[in-house]
């Protein structure tokens, strides 16, 4: 078994990756050194192209690639990274812990086999599966193709860990009802929302899921040429993924094209919108709040669970 426990800034943009470092590293840039940068420069792109093959994961089966679309300086918030990619037929991620910080594997329109705890259920269509802090995960894809893949983390700081269990989960029993808690994301479970038109919403995963400050998982489809209008919350922060479709993503004034793929933060205080384009943008959102305090606040509002 191994551990690993190394600060954002030596994850050489990817958790899946680490090594041994010697001496002092910097921290990761913080939002006040990112404030400058253009929005087009700070949206992550998934490009197959670039990914990284990798084998053995986390004492896992067989093989992946993966590429990081988003890290530990993408938001001020304690959000590690977004990470996408494959996973080969037979091959996966072996189950290992997180004590620190919380993760969540996603596939989209597909099937796995997802892990937790030692229990295991074959999920097909777009499904996520969080791994609360403290808990062991790990994935398998069975079929004879590659499955689509993404990561998301969240730490109590910028800092991951990890504890491998040397445990595959190749032919691990099935349970036909996850014993675990489950994100199915399915347009028709969203519901039209009051004084948007064009737009629906499903809130997948509410804030008493997690224990570090991640606070919420949205699925959002607009139509085309609707508009998702502007809103500032100075106490989260949030991760805009495209699933699908195609579209403008508007933040603090700088307005700029976004497609299937790509991933667009939006930082505390920050004014944000989004436009549908020709076809509808779907999105997955990732809200991750200022800090536990002010996940307590947004958890107390009834209106935020659902």
């Amino acid at each position: 078994m191994k551990r690993l426990a190394i600060t954002a800034a030596l994850m050489c943009g990817a958790a899946l990756c680490l090594s041994p470092v010697a001496g002092a590293q910097p921290a990761p840039p913080t939002a006040a050194a990112t404030a400058n940068v253009p929005l087009a420069a700070k949206i992550g792109h998934y490009d197959p192209s670039k990914t990284r093959p990798l084998k053995a994961v986390h004492d896992g089966a067989g093989t992946m690639n993966f590429g990081p679309i988003m890290g530990a300086n993408g938001l001020s918030t304690n959000l590690l990274f977004l990470h996408r990619g494959v996973i080969h037929p037979h091959s996966g991620i072996g189950q290992h812990f997180h004590n620190h910080c919380e993760e969540m594997f996603v596939i989209f329109d597909d099937t796995a086999q997802f892990t937790v705890n030692g229990r295991t259920s074959q999920l097909t269509g777009t499904w996520g599966v969080p791994d609360r802090m403290g808990s062991a995960h790990g994935i398998y894809n069975p079929t004879d193709h590659d499955i689509e893949w993404m990561n998301i983390n969240v730490g109590v700081s910028k800092t991951y860990d990890a504890f491998n269990l040397g445990d595959d989960r190749v032919g691990a029993p099935l349970d036909k009802v996850p014993q675990f808690v489950t994100m199915h994301l399915d347009r028709s479970l969203l519901k039209p929302v009051d004084g948007e038109a064009g737009v629906s919403r499903r809130r997948a995963l509410g804030p008493s899921v997690f224990y570090t400050p991640w606070s919420f998982v949205d699925h959002l489809l607009i139509q085309p040429g609707a508009v998702l209008p502007p809103t500032t919350d100075r106490d989260m922060s949030a991760a805009y993924y495209v699933i699908s479709g195609d579209g403008s993503a508007t933040v603090n004034g700088e307005t700029v094209s976004i497609k299937k793929g790509d991933a667009v933060p939006v930082d505390l205080g920050q004014t944000k919108s989004f436009k549908a384009g020709s076809q509808p943008l779907e999105l997955m959102v990732i809200g991750v709040a200022r800090d536990m305090k002010a996940k307590d606040a947004f958890m107390a509002d009834p209106k935020n669970a659902f």
